[in-house]
């Protein structure tokens, strides 16, 4: 808490918090080190981006820390929201998640025999796609692909983190700056907030492939947040006696949630090779083992190629 007399609103910004990435992938603005390279990856068939929206009122929540008696908030500099997650503890219910539920329409997800659908690992590295199954042989001989439709039901639980930048009087008539945080709950598993919609992707032959189609969905959330009637007056209260504060709160949630359906493929991309990364040299060690192998397809360097012609000269005895 800073206070001052007469002082205006203060930063609360810091200097140097971010930083940028280094992939290692420099390029020198020439051809000479571009070969063709075969990747074994996941092609987008169709794909469709959804955005929904849902609002969650809050009344009487309390905020931290208290103020003090005799305490006045004058003026809101600023209002906050963001995702809650414990990162201890994958499992806790107050991590705000979203969950998308889907059943289809004109296909079927393959099933293991004991009515659970099959998943395979997606490019998050777990089991995040199920495979998709249905007679595509009428567009198939058209040369076009299937449509299938879907419904969604996106499940929101969890907690948000709600911060609220305010000037305050405290009992001697200074003025003073201070962050108010609260964790504010949005909903629980036994009873989340859901939001609906439906969509049609497009879905290639089953029979000339030599893998299945794969059905991908993943959604992300964001939140916003202002005072109920956007006035202090009517949403905040402040205990005269220990500075507690209690506002009405408006919370917007936002969500995109994109649907996908992929195929294994094999592509053929132009690559300037493994990237380099500069590492950072130790005292002791004079030499540190490679993390990538060499490339095996490449030409063999002049050095080489003079001793194999040197050697095919030598006579025979």
């Amino acid at each position: 808490m800073a206070c001052n007399q007469n002082s205006g609103p203060l930063t609360m910004a810091l200097s140097d918090k971010c930083c940028t990435a280094n992939t290692g992938c420099e390029f020198d603005g020439t051809l000479r080190k571009v070969r063709a390279e075969p990747l074994y990856v996941q092609k987008v068939y169709d794909a469709a981006l959804f955005n929904l929206q849902g609002l969650r009122t809050i009344s009487g929540q309390e905020f931290r820390p208290f103020l003090g008696r005799g305490a006045r908030i004058t003026r809101i500099l600023d209002i906050r929201c963001r995702k809650f997650f414990n990162p201890s503890d994958i499992n806790d219910e107050r991590n705000l998640i979203v969950k998308p539920e889907t059943t289809i329409s004109g296909a079927e997800f393959v099933e293991n025999g004991n009515g659970k659908p099959v998943s395979v690992v997606g490019p998050d590295g777990t089991a995040s796609e199920k495979i998709l199954y249905t007679n595509t042989k009428d567009c198939d001989d058209e040369f076009k692909g299937t449509p299938i439709f879907g419904t969604q039901n996106v499940k929101i639980t969890g907690d948000v983190v709600v911060e609220i930048d305010a000037l305050f009087t405290d009992d001697c008539d200074k003025q003073c700056q201070i962050t108010l945080s609260a964790n504010v709950p949005i909903a629980r598993e036994c009873s989340p907030i859901v939001l609906t919609n439906f969509f049609e992707l497009c879905m290639p032959s089953v029979f000339n492939t030599a893998f299945l189609p794969r059905f991908a969905e993943f959604c992300n959330l964001s939140c916003e947040t202002r005072l109920a009637t956007n006035s202090i007056m009517r949403d905040i209260v402040i205990c005269p006696v220990t500075g507690a504060v209690k506002a009405n709160l408006i919370i917007a949630l936002c969500v995109t949630c994109e649907k996908k359906i992929v195929v294994p493929v094999q592509l053929c991309v132009l690559s300037t090779g493994f990237p380099n990364l500069s590492p950072e040299t130790a005292p002791i060690c004079s030499t540190f083992p490679q993390l990538f192998p060499d490339q095996i397809d490449k030409k063999c360097p002049c050095r080489c190629a003079e001793e194999a012609e040197a050697a095919e000269t030598v006579p025979e005895c």
